[in-house]
């Protein structure tokens, strides 16, 4: 029988992880979480600008806590602990790239999460691309090559004009505001508690010192002239480029490091950030003996344009959460990490397949 799937949110997740639920042989599309009024009711696949599937949207809860379904992929922007939870209780596993990558299970905002998985019999599980995948599945699988473990670096650098956001990067990322309004902004905050979790996950595998302290840093690179994008024209002085980093250390020594660099492309920023003769990517180092280095290409888009429309390291997030879907589903009932489930794979493409 087909894992039966309920989409909650149809931002751009939302509607890649739609498009790869279709696209599954084991899975299938039963329902749809929206949030506006305007949606609710419609067909699924008009929402996302398809074909209709034959699933209709609802923005109430009450009617996908009743739907019989088995797993739920939650990409809202922004999680809220009550939303899983309930789903959680109703028997419905939850696959998300918004949370619970490697969350502490002894603590008061994750007890509740654990007994509902219980109460429910369902599962939870944290995913994505970075944190979710790049920041600690893939640092931990190439670990395996070296011996003597001293630093582990996972490292974005991507041109953030081909995220059609506009809202999320002036409010949330502090892009085209002045620095210091930046450096106050919440976004340092909001993308802690993935990437710490991620540096932690990383951290207890190798079996680094427990008690290494994991530290934080921002900073911001400002426009010397005009920059278009995607919320405007960004004026010489105000914020165009963003760096994040978390690092663990033992003693004063950087054990794992975890990095973002946002930038609105590479001409007139000061300091000069660029991405380097590699252009934009995702890269994994492990320095050990020997040490190994590995580089994701095909994670950005290739052109502003082509990312405006879709953007791949969007699809690659959607995408590892719906790989995860027939193996969460298969667990025990808890809080699942990557440490606790099998080997994840996608599937063949439709035609290809068994």
């Amino acid at each position: 029988m087909a894992i039966r799937v309920i989409q909650w949110a149809t931002g751009g997740v939302g509607r890649a992880a739609i498009e790869a639920v279709l696209r599954h042989p084991e899975l299938e599309l039963v329902g749809c979480r929206v949030y506006s009024a305007d949606k609710s009711g419609r067909d699924v696949g008009e929402i996302v600008g398809s074909d209709p599937v034959g699933v209709t949207a609802t923005d109430s809860l009450e009617e996908i806590l009743a739907l019989d379904a088995d797993c739920v992929v939650y990409s809202p922007l922004v999680a809220d602990a009550g939303d899983v939870a309930a789903l959680l209780r109703s028997g419905k596993d939850v696959v998300t790239p918004v949370g619970w990558v490697y969350p502490d299970r002894d603590s008061d905002r994750v007890r509740p999460l654990e007994e509902a998985c219980q109460e429910g019999g369902s599962t939870l599980h944290g995913s994505g691309i970075h944190p979710g995948g790049i920041t600690e599945r893939f640092p931990l699988m190439v670990s395996a090559l070296s011996a003597a473990v001293t630093h582990v670096r996972a490292e974005e650098f991507s041109d953030i004009r081909t995220y059609g956001a506009p809202e999320v990067i002036r409010d949330i990322m502090g892009f085209g505001g002045p620095p210091e309004q930046a450096m106050a902004g919440p976004m340092l905050a909001l993308l802690a508690e993935g990437f710490k979790a991620s540096v932690r996950m990383v951290v207890d595998e190798l079996g680094f010192a427990a008690d290494a302290k994991v530290r934080s840093s921002q900073e911001v690179a400002v426009a010397t002239a005009p920059i278009e994008s995607p919320i405007g024209v960004i004026e010489p002085g105000l914020v165009a480029a963003r760096r994040f980093v978390w690092q663990a250390y033992v003693g004063d020594q950087p054990v794992v490091t975890a990095a973002v660099n946002w930038l609105m492309g590479e001409e007139h920023l000061d300091p000069p950030w660029g991405f380097g003769p590699a252009g934009e990517r995702f890269e994994v180092e492990v320095q050990g003996d020997p040490s190994v280095s590995l580089v994701f290409h095909g994670l950005q888009p290739e052109s502003v344009a082509a990312g405006l429309v879709r953007n791949d390291g969007v699809v690659a997030t959607a995408n590892h959460c719906v790989s995860a879907i027939p193996y969460v589903h298969r667990a025990e009932p808890g809080i699942k990490t990557y440490l606790d489930l099998p080997l994840v794979a996608g599937r063949a493409a439709p035609g290809l397949g068994r």
